[in-house]
C-alpha cells in the first residue's frame, strides 16, 4: 500500500538530492528522500565544490560548515621517472573580489560534504530513507506512484531522479543517455592510508607508461585519492584495482616503496563517459545531476553541475508545488539546465583534450583542466524566456547576480548584496532615489515573495554602496537610476529604468510565473 502522500520525492542522495531536499524544505515543501544503499557511503569521489557551487551553500546556510570541512586547493607536484621536476599552483594568483566572495573551489571529500548538507536537511525534520530501491514509476493526472524493491510505494505529486549515472528513474522513463564510453582512458581509484609523501602537495607521477596522482584527503590524517593508469595482464587487459595493484603501481612510478600504502578502500575503474539525456522531464518526474549527464572529471565539474541543477529545479518546483505558479514555470528547467549540460560536456572534453596533450611533455599535469570557465561563475541563462528584460555594461538579464559589500543604513553594520539575497525570496535593488516609489508600491503589492532593497536611495532603510562595488558589480553608473529583480536563485531576472515597477509585476505576474 502507498504510504501517506508526499508532494516531491527525491530519488538518490547525493550531492544533488541532498541541495533539492534543502531548497525545498526550507520553502516550506513536504519532501521525502530515499536511498537505495543500505548505509551512508564514504566514497571520495569528487573533491568539492567550485565558486559557484559555494555561492549556492552560502544561500542554503551551510558554507561555513563546507568550508571549515575541508582545505584550500594544494599546489600541484609533479614528476617524471621518479623526479620531482615543477610546481604548480593553479588558483595562486585567485582571490576573492567585491563581486565574487569564493574566488577557489575548496577541497573536501564528498562523503563529508553530504554529512554536512544531511545535517542541514535533518533540521527542517527530514532525513534520508536508506535501503529503499526504487522499481517502478507509474504517473497518473495528479500524482505518480513509486514502487520500490521491497514491496512498498510512495505517492507524490513529483518525483526527481538525482540517482546518478545508472539512474534507475532515467531507465524507467525510457530516456536515453546518447553518448559514447572510451575505454581507453580508464583509471583505477581508491582511498588508501599513506605514509611518506608530503601533505602540502597534490603529487603526480607521470611516466610515459603510465600515471599515479595521491592527493591528500582534508580532515585526515593519513588519507589520500589514490589514482593511476591500471596494470595490464598478459592478455593485455587492466588488472581490477586492489591494495597490491596500488603497491606495485606506486612502487614503479614514484621510485618509493610500495609498503607505504596501506587500508586501500572504496575501489573503483573509472572509464571516460560522455553522455546526456535530450530531455530533463518526463510528466511529472524530472532528472538531475548525473542522472541526466555524465563527463570527464577534466574540470571537476560532475557534482557542481548536479548541485546548479538542483538550486535551478527547487525554486520553481516549490512555486507551483505551492499553486504560486503556473505548471508552465517547470518548463523552463530543462530551457534553461538543458544547454549548460552540454556545454559543461564539451567544456570537460576540451579539457581533458589539453591535459592529455600536456602530460606528455615533463611537467604537464592537472593544472592544464584548470580554467576560468571551470568556477561555474560565467554560467547563466540569457537565453531563457525567464530572461525577459534588460542589460547593463556589464550584466543582462539571465546573468548570475553579482555580490558587492554595502552597508546596512539602518544599522550601520555591514551586510553583502548576498546576504540580501538568502532565502527563498524574489529581491529588487533600487539603484538610486528615482527608485524609491518604485520600490515602495512592488514591496506591497508581492509581500511575502519579494523583498525590495534601495542601494543609495536614501531614507534609512537600505543598503548604502559606500565603494561603489555594487554599482561597478551591476555596471550601473553614478546618479543612474535602474531597477534589478534578482530571482529566487539568483540570476537577475530583469532589469528596468527607475519608475518601471509594471515590468516588475508583469515579470512576477506573468503566466509562466504566477497563476492569474
Amino acid at each position: 500500500m502507498p504510504t501517506s502522500p508526499t508532494t516531491v520525492l527525491i530519488v538518490g542522495s547525493g550531492p544533488t538530492g541532498l541541495t533539492l531536499a534543502i531548497d525545498l524544505a526550507r520553502r516550506a515543501v513536504d519532501v521525502a528522500i530515499i536511498d537505495k544503499a543500505p548505509q551512508f557511503p564514504r566514497s571520495s569521489r569528487a573533491k568539492g565544490p567550485n565558486s559557484r557551487s559555494l555561492e549556492v551553500l552560502e544561500d542554503l546556510g551551510v558554507a561555513e560548515e563546507a568550508l571549515a570541512a575541508g582545505a584550500a586547493p594544494l599546489p600541484m607536484r609533479k614528476y617524471r621517472g621518479g623526479v620531482a621536476i615543477a610546481d604548480a599552483a593553479p588558483f595562486a594568483d585567485v582571490h576573492p573580489t567585491p563581486d565574487s566572495p569564493y574566488a577557489r573551489p575548496r577541497m573536501i571529500a564528498q562523503w563529508r560534504l553530504e554529512e554536512v548538507l544531511r545535517d542541514r536537511l535533518q533540521t527542517y525534520g527530514v532525513r534520508v530513507g536508506l535501503g529503499r530501491e526504487l522499481v517502478g514509476l507509474a504517473q497518473g493526472d495528479m500524482s505518480v506512484t513509486a514502487t520500490l524493491a521491497d514491496g512498498g510505494e510512495i505517492e507524490a505529486r513529483y518525483v526527481v531522479g538525482c540517482d546518478g549515472g545508472h539512474s534507475a528513474v532515467r531507465k524507467l522513463l525510457g530516456i536515453p543517455f546518447e553518448g559514447k564510453t572510451d575505454e581507453t582512458q580508464m583509471m583505477v581509484c581508491g582511498d588508501v592510508e599513506a605514509e611518506g609523501p608530503d601533505r602540502g602537495f597534490w603529487h603526480q607521477w607521470f611516466d610515459e607508461d603510465g600515471a599515479v596522482m595521491l592527493c591528500p584527503i582534508p580532515g585526515t590524517r593519513s588519507g589520500w585519492w589514490f589514482q593511476a593508469g591500471p596494470e595490464t595482464d598478459a592478455s593485455g587487459a587492466p588488472v581490477p584495482p586492489s591494495l597490491e595493484s596500488f603497491q606495485r603501481l606506486f612502487a614503479k612510478h614514484t621510485g618509493l616503496p610500495g609498503d607505504l600504502l596501506s587500508q586501500a578502500a572504496l575501489l573503483s575503474t573509472y572509464r571516460v563517459n560522455e553522455r546526456m539525456v535530450d530531455r530533463y522531464r518526463v510528466g511529472r518526474v524530472f532528472l538531475a545531476g548525473d542522472a541526466a549527464h555524465v563527463h570527464s572529471i577534466a574540470g571537476g565539474l560532475g557534482m557542481n553541475t548536479g548541485i546548479q541543477d538542483a538550486y535551478n529545479l527547487g525554486w520553481k518546483l516549490a512555486r507551483v508545488a505551492s499553486g504560486q505558479a503556473d505548471p508552465a514555470l517547470l518548463d523552463t528547467y530543462e530551457e534553461e539546465r538543458l544547454p549548460v549540460a552540454a556545454d559543461v560536456l564539451n567544456l570537460s572534453a576540451e579539457r581533458l583534450r589539453a591535459t592529455l596533450e600536456a602530460i606528455k611533455e615533463p611537467g604537464g599535469g592537472l593544472d592544464t583542466a584548470v580554467a576560468p570557465r571551470t568556477n561555474g561563475l560565467g554560467d547563466g541563462y540569457r537565453w531563457s524566456s525567464l530572461a525577459r528584460l534588460g542589460a547593463t555594461p556589464r550584466l543582462r538579464a539571465g546573468d548570475r547576480a553579482p555580490d558587492a559589500p554595502c552597508r546596512d543604513v539602518a544599522t550601520g553594520a555591514p551586510r553583502r548584496l548576498f546576504e540580501a539575497f538568502a532565502g527563498p525570496h524574489f529581491t529588487l535593488l533600487g539603484f538610486g532615489a528615482g527608485t524609491a516609489a518604485a520600490l515602495r508600491e512592488a514591496s506591497a503589492a508581492h509581500e511575502g515573495e519579494l523583498l525590495a532593497y534601495g542601494v543609495d536611495a536614501g531614507g534609512t532603510h537600505g543598503l548604502a554602496d559606500d565603494d561603489g562595488h555594487a554599482r561597478s558589480a551591476y555596471g550601473i553608473a553614478p546618479g543612474e537610476d535602474v531597477l534589478v529583480l534578482i530571482r529566487p536563485d539568483n540570476h537577475v531576472g530583469l532589469i528596468a529604468p527607475a519608475t518601471d515597477v509594471r515590468a516588475v509585476a508583469q515579470y512576477l505576474s506573468a503566466a509562466a510565473l504566477e497563476r492569474a
